[in-house]
């Protein structure tokens, strides 16, 4: 903790001179455009493989269809169709789980008031009014959304919501430009409706991140949402 500590510490006197105050949340956001660079080509790989996977969807059908009443022998039939296209159904996580280590590390880091035994300095850092440790419950407790600290957020929100109706849209025309075939009998795949209909409103959650976490990783959420939809608007034309 104490050398990631050093490390934001040091990205915000970089930014120092362009940012004033603020450039420890540059920092910040600066910090995690890097981790998602070095993720970058692990989302290159899994729209790959989301690709293949729909261009693969009449196979699988067909194989649910021939081993409906085996489904031990449907699972080893599906393993063997995703090696032979050497496609890989976990390929999509990837990118998502290894940042997961970063935001937990922005968590902890502005959730603690001392790193290496001694007093957390990063805590004193703000983006404008806000201070990167605090919540929006501090903020509504501390002028209300309207406050210095809480006009803050009301903008990360709006940018949340901007970011959550894009990728909504996006999804939307992508399921319905590759619509799952249903079984060979003609019945729809069981639990795929369900999805269908969720998958869309998934970015919305964001939302609720942003509001419970400290402002650091919210930032951090923000900014990599943000990626994440101009990333899929390119990689999944």
């Amino acid at each position: 903790m104490s050398v990631f500590a050093s490390l934001v510490e040091h990205l915000a006197d970089l930014l120092q001179p362009l940012f004033g105050a603020s450039a420890a949340a540059a920092a910040i956001v600066l910090f995690t455009a890097l981790v998602r660079l070095l993720v970058h080509p692990l989302s290159r790989a899994a729209a790959r493989g989301q690709k293949a996977r729909t261009r693969l969807q009449p196979q699988l059908a067909e194989l649910r269809r021939k081993h409906a009443r085996n489904p031990e022998k449907l699972q080893r039939a599906v393993l063997e169709l995703h090696a032979a296209e050497k496609v890989s159904p976990l390929s999509g996580c990837l990118p998502s789980l290894l940042q997961l280590p970063a935001f937990f590390l922005l968590y902890h880091l502005f959730s603690s008031s001392a790193i290496g035994g001694q007093a957390n300095g990063l805590l004193s850092h703000r983006l404008l009014s806000a201070p990167l440790g605090g919540r929006w419950a501090d903020a509504l407790g501390d002028g209300g959304p309207l406050g210095s600290a809480g006009l803050v957020y009301v903008a990360l929100f709006a940018v949340v919501a901007a970011v959550a109706t894009f990728s909504y849209r996006l999804t939307r025309r992508t399921m319905a430009d590759r619509p799952v075939p249903p079984t060979g009998d003609g019945q729809a795949v069981p639990g795929v409706a369900a999805i269908t209909k969720a998958m869309p409103f998934m970015s919305f959650f964001t939302l609720v991140t942003v509001a419970v976490v400290p402002l650091a990783a919210a930032l951090y959420v923000v900014t990599s949402t943000a990626w994440s939809a101009a990333e899929r608007a390119v990689l999944y034309r």
